[in-house]
């Protein structure tokens, strides 16, 4: 399937900003099932000083605002083939250590109601791919989707406790709970195709869960499913702090506010 993607990000300073940095995570990742034909990133009211790949793999580009800008815009967008390979991303890359995703991070921390979650899973192991299915809709279960209740710093622990929650917070759980099973698990962010419909409020996320003989698997808790082709990977991480579509700092007493437009369409491919 071919995907194209348009995602733009606005910041709007009053007063004017006298100084920020933004780390931004937009670029998708090549890997199995997934290759960027064409991606381009830009900026006004800042500039580009250095990009990278991070510890996670992840394409980085760190930008600063420039003194006294109002407004900062990031556009980004470009065309994406992508294949279903039933969520099956493969085998692990980056310069993490695959012992690092079974370390529980302060969003997936386990408290008293994550651990009841995963326990009566705990003896289903023998059938590693069962289990983490089932543990996608046991979190499901527990915890309806309603957008307006949780925030990027709402932990597993307390979403579980509100039983409301967006996609985050689904993979946030399912993370830590992966976890408490011995199981390395990773947070993705990135975009996904919604039938029908061209604009969206936001990208989205789902976690990725360690199996022996397949390597890292997909599970989009909030849908029910594991990624198709309808997905694009864009960043990962131990928790979405890792795979934040953009993070900063900035200097200066000034307010500012956020608004994002993105859509994501199927084209067609020419034989």
């Amino acid at each position: 399937m071919r995907l194209a993607v348009r995602h733009e990000t606005r910041y709007q300073f009053d007063p004017p900003l006298v100084h920020g940095l933004q780390r931004l995570r937009l670029s998708p990742k090549e890997s199995h099932g997934q290759s960027v034909r064409a991606w381009r990133m830009e900026l006004s009211g800042g500039r580009v000083e250095v990009s990278y790949d991070d510890h996670n793999a992840n394409h980085v580009t760190l930008a600063s605002v420039l003194p006294g800008t109002s407004e900062l815009v990031i556009t980004c967008e470009g065309v994406v083939d992508t294949a279903d390979r039933a969520g099956v991303v493969g085998r692990h890359v980056g310069r993490l250590p695959l012992w690092a995703f079974q370390c529980q991070t302060p969003r997936t921390r386990p408290g008293a109601r994550l651990k009841a979650l995963s326990a009566p899973l705990a003896g289903q192991g023998e059938d590693r791919l069962a289990q983490l299915h089932a543990l996608s809709q046991a979190v499901l279960a527990a915890v309806a989707y309603a957008p307006g209740h949780t925030d990027v710093g709402t932990t597993a622990e307390e979403a579980l406790g509100a039983g409301r929650g967006v996609c985050q917070d689904h993979a946030h759980i399912f993370i830590g709970a992966a976890r408490l099973l011995g199981v390395p698990a990773r947070y993705v962010s990135g975009y996904l195709l919604i039938d029908g419909r061209t604009e969206q409020e936001a990208g989205h996320g789902w976690a990725e869960a360690h199996v022996d003989g397949l390597g890292w698997v997909g599970f989009d808790v909030s849908n029910g499913i594991s990624p198709d082709a309808r997905y694009v990977r864009v960043a990962s991480g131990r928790d979405y702090a890792e795979a934040a579509p953009v993070t900063g700092i900035t200097w200066g007493q000034s307010a500012s506010t956020l608004s994002v437009s993105l859509a994501v369409e199927q084209q067609a491919v020419q034989q």
